[in-house]
């Protein structure tokens, strides 16, 4: 039996919607049990130094945070300071954070598998460790989060994402708290996430694209020719001369 190409166009059509429609599902599923939206994804090997990769996809709302950006920021800080009073200053950071509806957080463990997890901006981190303790494939053993370059643990778990800096998006690191001498290699290796997280590696949300409508062209109507109407030169008066007597 012979397939044309349209009759093999279909049928990826058909798999692929039903692939999207599975995987709708299954994230639909769990952001109604954790209450958030919830991605699970591979990034490459992190160096020795645990550097971020420049090559990890990050979103749109994500922005890289330079020395350069910092310096510029805390000099505008110090004119502002003299110039501008309190309520302004208050006034105008409130509109920044105001403007600042979500903070997505990134996860990354020792397997190179990251959690990807949104939160709002005035949420702690503790709503982070919340999160963790029902992801993670050994929540009876005690793990700890921290940032890097440098290396800093988070240990304010009160502190709201914006307030650390988190928002609108941040990427925390994970790791368990082993003893040292324990050279349990079911910890350090993972998994990491139990099975149901997992199950979520590597699915995305496909929106469809409605097909544009073509319309008909609307008819041009040529407008008629402006009339020019024709100014007609102007009568001249008879002046007698003075030295003409009559």
């Amino acid at each position: 039996m012979i397939l044309d190409s349209s009759s093999k166009r279909r049928r990826v059509t058909n798999i692929d919607r039903m692939e999207a429609e599975e995987a709708k599902a299954k994230l639909t599923a769990a952001k109604e049990k954790f209450g958030r939206e919830i991605r699970v994804f591979e990034t490459a090997a992190s160096s020795s130094s645990q550097n971020v990769d420049s090559n990890t996809e990050v979103p749109d709302d994500l922005y890289e945070f330079t020395a350069e950006d910092y310096y510029r920021i805390m000099n505008t800080k110090k004119e502002d300071k003299f110039l501008k009073t309190r309520k302004i200053r208050e006034a105008e950071q409130a509109a920044r954070r105001s403007r600042i509806t979500k903070a997505v957080i990134r996860v990354r463990f020792p397997d190179n598998t990251t959690l990807e997890a949104t939160f709002h901006p005035s949420e702690t981190i503790q709503s982070l460790v919340d999160l963790l303790m029902k992801v993670v494939a050994r929540p009876e053993l005690s793990f700890h989060i921290y940032t890097t370059p440098p290396k800093k643990l988070i240990k304010d778990m009160t502190q709201d994402f914006y307030s650390a800096g988190f928002a609108p998006g941040a990427i925390v690191y994970f790791s368990y708290d082993i003893p040292k001498g324990d050279d349990t290699a079911d910890v350090k290796s993972g998994p990491f996430l139990h099975d149901e997280i997992m199950s979520l590696k590597g699915l995305e949300l496909v929106k469809e694209h409605a097909e544009p409508v073509q319309t008909a062209p609307e008819p041009i109507h040529e407008a008629p020719p402006p009339v020019v109407q024709e100014k007609k030169p102007a009568e001249k008066k008879s002046v007698k001369p003075k030295w003409l007597k009559m």
